[in-house]
């Protein structure tokens, strides 16, 4: 099969022929139809992230099962999927609490570049090469654990579905599920990309009465009016901590979501907020990117500050329900699928990522 293979942080990737194993005991092989184009990858592309080399990277997606391991029995072949990267195990104390993004029982293999039996199902002659985040989604097949998948219906377009699975569900999640954001309250975004945009909406779709969007791109600013934003601030012309209270009357607003991951803007989110406003953390910054607000303000202020993990989502019920969201007209997906590309223009989909062109895009596979 098809994959593209990165073989050291700071380089291209490589196109190329991947042998890959049959699916073992509760393991299933997905025939992938779209693979959507994150900022977590660049990170490890950029070397922001660590992760074993040589990997196939991919961790947003969908696509439809060609075959199962033995013992799968909630997926059979032409089930269509979207692939799950925080793989959970539904009976620790997260997972009985409604918290499955910080279950811990793959992290073993999610740092070894394994799958949760253990190994690689990818190969180049000799050579293993790794899996990312347990489901590597940039190959044209790809072998997943079955608890690294969400079963879909069949009547959505899986490029838009690919969306999602990590984009989608972490930025609507993030206002729903580790916010709460309530209605009538004012909401600022800094960072209007594919999860900022889900932002955006997810605020609008709780009753938001006022939506700051803020970013350095006019067309993303203008995309984020489309998603829901009621004011944009273009943080290359103006002070956005300044207009943003400027908005607000001078109060701030109730909460602040970082959606870049850079240490200055998470500052800014953090003084942005009115008093007992919430800051919430959304964007995956380098291991080096640190909140150093002040710390006597926001005692006098009783903010909060506060990390979100795949937006606190329980995949397996709410990706489903936001796809049934989609096709009654509730969600909006199909303004967010800015491009797609063949794999073989994979590297041109993160240059263009890079450059903030797209709010998202997807690669797909003949």
């Amino acid at each position: 099969m098809k994959a593209a293979v990165l073989y050291k942080p700071k380089s291209k990737f490589v196109v190329e022929d991947v042998d890959v194993d049959e699916p073992k005991k509760g393991e299933v092989l997905v025939r992938m139809v779209a693979g959507g184009v994150c900022h977590s990858d660049l990170h490890v592309v950029k070397g922001d992230l660590d992760a074993p080399f040589p990997i196939i990277l991919g961790h947003e997606g969908a696509g439809i099962v060609e075959t199962v391991g033995e013992g799968v029995t909630d997926f059979a072949k032409g089930d269509h999927v979207v692939p799950i990267w925080r793989a959970s195990c539904g009976q620790c104390e997260w997972c009985s609490g409604g918290r499955p993004a910080l279950c811990d029982a793959a992290m073993e293999a999610r740092n070894a570049g394994c799958l949760p039996a253990g190994g690689s199902r990818f190969h180049k002659g000799s050579t293993e090469i790794r899996h990312w985040l347990c489901v590597s989604t940039f190959a044209s097949l790809s072998v997943m654990s079955e608890v690294s998948l969400v079963k879909i219906r069949k009547d959505i377009d899986l490029d838009k579905a690919a969306l999602v699975g990590c984009g989608v569900v972490t930025g609507v999640g993030a206002v729903t599920n580790t916010a709460r954001v309530r209605e009538g309250s004012s909401v600022a975004v800094i960072g209007t990309g594919g999860v900022g945009l889900n932002v955006i909406q997810g605020a609008a779709m709780v009753g938001a009465e006022k939506i700051i969007a803020v970013d350095v791109f006019d067309s993303k600013l203008e995309l984020a009016r489309e998603m829901g934003a009621t004011e944009t601030v273009n943080a290359k012309e103006t002070d956005p901590v300044r207009r943003v209270r400027e908005l607000t009357g001078g109060e701030g607003v109730d909460y602040s979501f970082e959606v870049i991951g850079v240490s200055e803007t998470a500052d800014q989110a953090v003084k942005m907020l009115r008093k007992r406003g919430v800051a919430v953390l959304v964007g995956l910054g380098s291991r080096k990117a640190a909140v150093t607000a002040k710390m006597l303000p926001m005692v006098m202020r009783e903010t909060t500050v506060t990390g979100c993990m795949y937006g606190s989502a329980r995949p397996r019920q709410e990706i489903p329900k936001l796809i049934d969201l989609y096709l009654t007209g509730e969600l909006k997906l199909d303004p967010l699928l800015t491009r797609s590309y063949p794999l073989e223009e994979i590297n041109e989909a993160f240059d263009a990522l890079e450059r903030g062109e797209n709010a998202r895009s997807v690669v797909t596979y003949s």
